[in-house]
């Protein structure tokens, strides 16, 4: 069963719950700044397995102390869904732990 798009307004309520993200377009985004390489790296990698456990994968971008990530569902036609806003739940639940801002 194909995964439901979300209207505008869901998108919108949906991230005032989650300081930090944003729309860009047809996706919600957030980058993250750390303090070092290694911590952004390592953050990354458990972004990555987080993925793996929801299979739905963002596109995700490790800078030097920074990650990015951007996301929306393209089993939906590349529209937002609930499954985009659940990862981005659970990385949120991650960042602090790895220091991230």
């Amino acid at each position: 069963m194909p995964t439901e798009p979300l209207s505008q307004k869901e998108i919108e309520d949906r991230l005032r719950e989650l300081p930090g993200w944003s729309q860009e377009g047809d996706r919600i985004a957030r980058s993250y700044r750390l303090s070092a390489h290694f911590a952004a790296t390592a953050m990354v990698v458990h972004i990555a397995q987080i993925q793996d456990e929801l299979n739905h994968h963002s596109d995700l971008t490790l800078g030097y102390n920074t990650v990015a990530l951007s996301v929306n569902s393209h089993d939906a036609g590349g529209a937002v869904t609930e499954k985009d806003f659940e990862l981005a739940q659970r990385v949120e639940q991650i960042a602090a732990g790895h220091g991230a801002s």
